[in-house]
């Protein structure tokens, strides 16, 4: 019964304003009307309306609160008009206050110091307490001790001074009831009861669109919150270029037009996706000023270019025009991103003859550009050469031209001069990021000859001069000959001229490297010296220089597809696999293997396998255990032995440290029953992985193990170096390796060239580095020598058995050729591919430190960054915060340290990190572009190395 009598007194009022609005009075113009409503008109832009606020029967200023929806304005004019309504009534409220604690004499004050409506007098007050101590101030002063503080009374407040305010001036909403004439109680019983129905029918219907519990009485006057009355707007032209950060903002409405206070509790979901990626969106709702408790304010960062999808949504229900569709496109050209096709260190040419260099521009987020017809920048492109042996500049025949199909640029170059030259390309005037490489300018004739040796794949030997063997300069050159095969580059002497012994051999790998130098005083021919990386580097003179140089990069060039970078040199090693593998059929071998003795069941069973067995498709069954193998299986097996052979518990591998995130390393103190064919078989297990992801689809796989960069370089030939135990051993980094660094032997008077082995039963033992160690002692001369020849120990020596029987397992399915193209990362990279990381596994399990407000915020902007992070950048974050781009099998939960988030009481600096305790230590920004900006910056560029400022 009570919810009928609501609903009959609501359809009554309803009937009064219905009749008020039917029946209009006449009213003169703008200058006839009240001078406070006339004056609020023009304030707000509304008088050229004045014969709707007449037709309304709005007479006075104070009815403008409780008028209602204005027929004949559209959606935007009833949205602004309804917002001024809102500002006028909390603009009534505060005067009606000031009146009633006779402090009217503040009034003109408070109005210069903008303060309107009640709220802002609470905020104003706290914030400028000094503002109101003035002797005529004090009236004021004594409101503000009794205003309340909490938002929910301020509001209490304000709806019980305005029903005062409506009760002095007989408003709608104060008025009694009354039965109006020719209405009798039996009548309005049965319109109350049809109308009761009707509420009912009504509320069924429409409660979708209501994303409030409201009541009946809300619902019929329209007071909830509506999506379709929402209204969104862009601060931004479509399309808009990327890397910048956008804003938009929505504003709530109820459904009678008036605004709705906007919080938490109403369920706002605001989504951008770009295809599959969604991002990060950093959203606002409401605020400080009466005009901004109905908005959310929006922002995100778009850096991928193409179309975004936003989607503002209240309990699941898109607002008006929700999802919205905005186009991005692809920002200028950056120097640190434009890239050259198929890019190589050393460029072969012929002299008198172009040769065309391919560039692809792109910009800081690595979108390919794209130019209308006209507007291509092909001339900001410029190339800078110097010849080498003079040092002397050289100005190149270049013309740079655009083409609209492959949206590449292709620079044609010209040099007429045989020689070697140095040349920097250049976008802007700023150095691309592979943009610097050498140019070997060949005759025509030598041209051919080098030409013919590598399509013949045939080698001739060069006479040359030997200038340094061992790393030592020889007193008197050594007359010696290279050949370079499709292989190597041999380096041969001949005894009495006719017996040939090799000096020294050299890989044709990317890491093998050549630096040209001037002309030998001595011999008078041009020189060069050749260096791998894991031998002392060697300098050789010969008038053949260049078409050594020029046969090397040309056969190397072949060997690793044309290009190298990490994506071309992938693409072909799996061709190259593929090839190498081609005639044995990848058909299915069965192979049946105990869960609970995986490691000796595997070994067992694949005992007797031929390298032909290996490629074949692995159809895996477990013992007791019934099913078909259609790849869910196998890919179990694969991880569960690659958890086994590679965990630190078993003893194969081991770390170099304490800690389960230390990184895994052959085990030299591995226990009794584990023998060197545990490692063969280990080795063929990853070459499995790698001959499974060459076939693509289905059969990827990646190996489950976070290995040593040392361990890495080793497997393609590479020489351990000390570097290696900032990121594999960072406890003797940090200590030992660093203090000989920074403060060379300061404090170590007792070090010489030895090492301590503990014996596996306790005892220790020295062992020299190097040959009478034990009576050399390490000085700040010698202190590199001192830390490489540690390195070589520890990292090397002590495990060569064991790398030596991985390599014999590995080679057995995957060339050793095949994998020297790669460095240590990019081998990482290719044998464990891109981990998948969980934001929310991230950030359940890590730590912060700090708790200021600056720290909050900046904290805040991390997680929307990190949300926007592709795989590649989480793993350098990790990379630059951790020291690996790999998590523990675990997850995040298994770091130890976790992952650690702590303020650096600094401003607009770049992030730092301390790899030993997995810390990121995060400054302040003035705003999040610039936050996210030195963020991305911090983990490309300061991924390597034990930390950056």
């Amino acid at each position: 019964m009570v919810e009928i009598s609501n609903v009959c007194l609501a359809v009554v009022t309803a009937v009064a304003l219905v009749t008020q609005v039917l029946v209009p009075a006449v009213r003169g113009p703008l200058s006839r009307l009240n001078p406070d409503l006339a004056a609020w008109l023009t304030e707000y832009s509304l008088h050229h309306h004045a014969q709707l606020f007449v037709n309304a029967g709005v007479k006075r200023l104070v009815e403008v609160v409780e008028m209602g929806p204005l027929e004949g304005l559209t959606l935007e004019e009833q949205e602004r008009t309804t917002a001024a309504a809102f500002t006028l009534k909390h603009t009534l409220i505060l005067h009606h206050l000031l009146h009633k604690h006779q402090a009217h004499a503040s009034q003109p004050r408070l109005e210069t110091l903008g303060v309107r409506t009640l709220k802002e007098l609470v905020y104003m007050a706290d914030a400028f307490p000094t503002e109101f101590t003035e002797a005529k101030d004090e009236r004021l002063s004594m409101l503000l001790q009794v205003l309340p503080r909490e938002k929910k009374e301020l509001e209490l407040l304000s709806e019980e001074v305005w029903r005062e305010i409506a009760a002095i001036n007989s408003l709608p909403s104060a008025r009694g009831w009354s039965l109006p004439s020719g209405l009798s109680v039996p009548v309005l019983c049965g319109v109350g009861c049809v109308v009761s129905a009707w509420c009912v029918w009504w509320v069924m219907t429409r409660r979708s669109s209501c994303t409030s519990k409201s009541g009946l009485l809300h619902l019929f006057t329209g007071k909830y919150l509506h999506p379709q009355r929402c209204s969104t707007t862009f601060h931004w032209d479509d399309p808009c270029p990327v890397g910048t950060t956008v804003a938009f903002t929505v504003q709530f409405y109820q459904r009678n037009g008036r605004p709705y206070p906007i919080s938490d509790a109403d369920g706002v979901l605001v989504e951008v996706t770009q295809a599959i990626h969604k991002v990060g969106v950093v959203t606002e709702l409401g605020g400080t000023g009466e005009g901004e408790v109905n908005t959310a304010r929006c922002k995100f960062t778009a850096r991928q270019a193409g179309q975004y999808k936003i989607s503002v949504l209240l309990a699941n229900q898109h607002i008006r025009g929700s999802p919205f569709h905005k186009n991005f496109l692809a920002g200028p050209p950056d120097p640190g991103k434009i890239v050259m096709v198929q890019h190589s260190s050393t460029v072969v040419a012929t002299a008198g003859q172009p040769h065309h260099i391919l560039v692809e521009p792109r910009d800081q987020y690595h979108n390919l550009c794209n130019f209308s017809p006209g507007q291509a920048d092909s001339h900001q492109y410029s190339l800078d050469v110097v010849e080498l042996e003079g040092g002397w500049a050289v100005d190149p025949s270049c013309r740079a031209v655009y083409d609209h199909t492959s949206r590449r640029v292709s620079l044609q170059v010209t040099l007429h001069r045989p020689g070697c030259y140095r040349a920097r390309l250049s976008y802007q005037g700023t150095c691309l990021t592979n943009g610097n490489f050498d140019i070997i300018v060949l005759t025509s004739e030598d041209a051919a000859r080098v030409q013919k040796t590598v399509a013949r794949r045939c080698h001739d030997g060069y006479e040359a001069r030997l200038l340094t063997q061992q790393g030592v300069p020889l007193a008197r050159p050594k007359k010696v000959y290279c050949y370079v095969t499709p292989k190597q580059l041999i380096i041969k002497e001949f005894l009495l001229r006719l017996i040939p012994r090799r000096v020294v051999t050299f890989r044709l790998c990317p890491s093998t490297k050549f630096v040209f130098t001037g002309t030998n005083n001595q011999v008078g021919l041009p020189t060069m010296t050749i260096d791998d990386g894991c031998q002392p580097p060697v300098a050789l003179a010969g008038r053949h220089r260049n078409v050594v140089a020029a046969t090397f990069t040309q056969f190397m060039l072949k060997n690793i597809g044309g290009s190298e970078t990490f994506r071309d040199k992938q693409d072909h090693f799996y061709h190259e696999v593929r090839k190498f593998h081609c005639k044995r059929l990848h058909e299915r071998i069965q192979i049946t293997v105990s869960r609970d003795r995986l490691m000796e069941s595997t070994l067992k069973a694949t005992r007797a396998f031929t390298v032909a067995d290996w490629c074949k498709n692995f159809e895996i069954t477990f013992q007791g255990e019934e099913g078909l193998d259609w790849g869910g299986v196998r890919r179990e097996w694969f991880e569960l032995v690659c958890a086994q052979l590679f965990d630190h518990d078993n003893g194969l591998f081991a770390g170099l440290h304490e800690g389960r995130q230390a990184l895994v390393h052959p085990n030299p103190r591995r226990p009794p029953h584990l023998k060197l064919k545990h490692y063969e078989f280990a080795g063929r297990v990853v070459g499995k992985c790698l001959y499974e992801s060459a076939l693509g689809g289905g059969y990827r796989q990646t190996v489950r193990a976070r290995f040593t960069r040392s361990f890495l370089a080793q497997l393609i030939g590479l020489r351990v170096h000390y570097k290696h135990f900032a990121q594999d051993d960072p406890e003797l980094y940090s200590g030992l390796v660093r203090h000989l660094l920074e403060h060379g032997t300061v404090g170590l008077d007792d070090l010489y060239f030895t090492d301590e082995v503990v014996q596996p039963g306790g005892q220790v033992r020295t062992v020299e580095l190097e040959p009478g160690g034990t009576s050399r002692k390490v000085t700040d001369s010698n202190r590199l020598q001192y830390l490489d020849a540690l390195a070589q120990h520890r990292l090397a020596a002590r495990c060569r058995h064991e790398v030596d029987a991985f390599l014999g397992g590995l080679n057995d399915i995957i060339p050793d050729n095949l994998l020297c193209i790669f460095d240590e990362n990019e081998l990482e990279l290719l044998m464990c591919g891109i981990d998948t990381y969980s934001i929310a596994d991230f950030r359940a399990n890590h730590t912060v430190n700090g708790s200021s407000p600056e720290f909050r915020r900046v904290l805040y902007w991390f997680w929307s960054a990190v949300t926007n992070f592709t795989e590649e950048e989480m793993a350098r974050l990790l990379q630059f915060t951790t020291g690996c781009s790999r998590l523990p099998p675990g997850g995040f939960s298994q770091l130890s340290p976790h992952f650690q988030i702590s303020a650096a009481h600094t401003f607009n600096v770049l992030p730092t990190a301390h790899t030993c305790f997995n810390q990121l230590c995060l400054p302040d920004y003035d705003s999040y572009e610039h936050f996210e900006k030195a963020l991305l910056l911090a983990i490309k560029e300061g991924s390597e190395g034990f930390g950056m400022v």
